[in-house]
């Protein structure tokens, strides 16, 4: 009896097996929508968790480059017996003659409260200060006025004021008139607006507080004189050597009672604050990526449930066990590839938004991009396997039954 020899089975190219994947994909649209919706929100929070700290960070770079790693401050801290101490009246001076040191200038606190009507409490600050001030000031910070001028060597003796951009936001100052600039209570002498300063991020509590020049403070404010911080900017090289020598230079007789910082240091520290918080969202991002990948498992093998006709038709036509996984592997890929590239979408759509609310640049890292769709394709391959197998072992007879 002689053996009739049966034809090779065809083999299907990959773009056969793309093509067999996204059929299954097309006839059920909305269910296959909603698994890919899961993965895509994982991948989403992914993209959107990694781009967000690295558009902070440069922003944060950006701004550390603009204002200068190389400023100092120094101000009073306590003494032996625990009293609040005092600067003497020419630290500034004192300040100026360190070597590396480019410029000094100096604030003094003044006990007055600053209100915009008579109406208001006196004791009533508003989180907010007043501080003596003079016109070098903002050369040493580096700021810039947003709207009118800076205390000048023409206007420093008079009572006006400028405030910073947080002060004038809670003053409901908000542009200035020059034919009828705003005025501001201070302590019980009214004083008139001449600038508003840009965001200090190095100087925080210039933002919150009202300069008024040195001596008006002191003949209108009851202001003693005394600086209660000192601005020193020095050469980049020289910053912790200046830091080193700069509170015995402050107050010779006793420099354990002036603290010195470094502002810059702060804004690091943030930075450190939002790596911690982007560890801790990456990681419910990849829960969110988990359960979408449950989903698509789900989804493939109610799929291949309903779909016992037709494998067992088409390894009755003569398709191979490997051709089946295939075809439902590749479905699986295809569905949460997908999904990862709306995620992908989203996130830096999400990413852009909030950097443009928070005037940042928007870094997208190609490496989140990539990877946000490489891990979904491999979510996909994960969760689909076991269903391929499954769908691989139906036997015709039992598939047609």
């Amino acid at each position: 009896m002689t053996k009739v020899a049966l034809p090779e089975p065809a083999r299907l190219k990959p773009p056969d097996v793309v093509a067999l994947g996204a059929h299954g994909m097309r006839t059920r649209p909305v269910r296959a929508v909603l698994s890919a919706l899961g993965i895509a929100i994982g991948v989403a929070a992914m993209v959107a968790v990694l781009a967000i700290p690295a558009s902070g960070a440069q922003a944060l770079h950006d701004r550390l480059a603009a204002l200068g790693p190389n400023l100092l401050t120094a101000g009073p801290g306590q003494t032996l017996f625990g009293d609040n101490a005092t600067l003497p009246d020419d630290a500034v001076a004192m300040a100026r003659r360190i070597g590396p040191v480019r410029a000094a200038a100096g604030t003094g606190t003044t006990s007055a409260s600053v209100r915009r009507s008579d109406k208001i409490a006196p004791d009533d600050r508003s989180g907010l200060a007043v501080f003596a001030a003079r016109p070098d000031l903002l050369g040493v910070l580096g700021g810039k006025v947003r709207v009118g001028a800076f205390l000048a060597a023409g206007n420093q003796n008079y009572p006006v004021t400028v405030l910073g951009s947080q002060a004038a936001a809670r003053l409901g100052v908000d542009h200035i008139d020059p034919a009828r600039p705003p005025q501001v209570l201070i302590g019980s002498q009214w004083f008139t607006v001449v600038g508003i300063l840009a965001p200090m991020p190095l100087a925080p509590e210039i933002e919150r507080s009202a300069l008024v020049g040195w001596d008006v403070a002191k003949r209108l404010l009851e202001f003693d004189g005394h600086p209660s911080t000192v601005y020193v900017r020095t050469e980049e090289s020289q910053v912790d050597s200046v830091r080193t020598v700069l509170a015995a230079t402050l107050n010779p007789q006793a420099p354990n009672e002036v603290q010195v910082r470094r502002p810059s240091d702060a804004l690091a520290a943030q930075k450190l604050t939002d790596t911690t918080y982007s560890a801790l969202f990456l990681g419910l991002g990849g829960v969110a990526l988990l359960v979408g990948g449950v989903g698509v498992a789900n989804t493939m093998v109610i799929s291949v449930l309903e779909r016992r006709r037709e494998i067992g038709l088409r390894r009755a036509l003569g398709a191979t066990k490997r051709q089946i996984r295939g075809q439902f592997l590749a479905e699986s890929v295809l569905l949460s590839g997908l999904g990862g590239l709306a995620g992908v979408l989203a996130g830096v759509l999400v990413t852009a938004g909030y950097a443009l609310s928070q005037g940042w640049p928007a870094v997208l890292p190609t490496g989140a991009l990539a990877g946000g769709v490489g891990v979904a394709a491999l979510v996909g391959a994960v969760a689909g396997a076991y269903p391929a197998v499954r769908a691989a072992r139906l036997a015709p007879t039992r598939a047609l039954a």
